[in-house]
């Protein structure tokens, strides 16, 4: 007699990679990274040099405090300059238009697809309204006494 062998968890792990839905996250997470590429350069190239003339030519990029350094001695780069310590919020301001213009767009493909699937199922009840259901078809009681009318009234 022939035991039954438990799949392992690679083939258990084959299975869930071949699935639709794994597949699906897979290619939407590619897609995602590609279309966050775009955004950042439409961010980055487009958008903030046309909000920085109207801030007076300031570079987002360049926008940053220099913090002090407590402890030890001021670090230099190879050439002997001072490797400042800085927080970089113009930085920060850039990736949150970057987010907002992306969620933005997510949301419009969310939506422009929740209406086109609503349109289907609209439709689907449409079509299922306007053909009636057909009659069920008569038990065999009903059959029965239907030829037992007909023959007491045929005599």
């Amino acid at each position: 007699m022939s035991k039954k062998m438990k799949p392992s968890w690679w083939d258990e792990f084959i299975a869930f990679a071949v699935k639709g839905n794994a597949m699906a996250l897979a290619v939407g997470t590619i897609i995602g990274a590609a279309f966050s590429t775009i955004t950042k350069s439409l961010t980055d190239d487009i958008i903030m040099p046309i909000i920085a003339i109207f801030m007076g030519g300031i570079d987002f990029s360049e926008m940053k405090i220099v913090l002090p350094r407590l402890f030890g001695p001021e670090k230099l780069d190879e050439a002997g300059n001072v490797i400042l310590n800085t927080l970089n919020y113009g930085n920060f301001i850039s990736a949150v238009i970057n987010f907002a213009i992306l969620a933005l767009v997510v949301f419009w493909l969310v939506r422009s697809l929740n209406k086109l699937s609503e349109l289907g199922k609209k439709k689907e009840e449409e079509a299922a309204a306007a053909e009636p259901p057909a009659p069920p078809a008569p038990s065999a009681e009903e059959v029965l006494l239907t030829e037992i009318r007909d023959l007491l009234k045929n005599k």
